[in-house]
């Protein structure tokens, strides 16, 4: 039976957070959130500013 020290299951945990492959997903993620916030926002500011945009975007309604 072998004990993996704290530091060692630490490491382990480290290495897998900051891979590249969920690095990615969590990018993508985050432009996914940030764009579906904007595009679908009610606040008028954002609205107004964005609102050609959501009609020029594919099987985006906003009325």
């Amino acid at each position: 039976m072998t004990t993996q020290t704290y530091g060692s299951i630490q490491q382990k945990v480290a290495s897998r957070i900051l891979s590249v492959p969920v690095q990615s997903g969590l990018y993508v993620s985050l432009i996914a959130l940030t764009l579906w916030t904007v595009y679908f926002t009610t606040h008028p500011a954002i609205h107004d500013k964005v609102h050609s945009l959501r009609h020029h975007t594919a099987l985006v309604n906003c009325h």
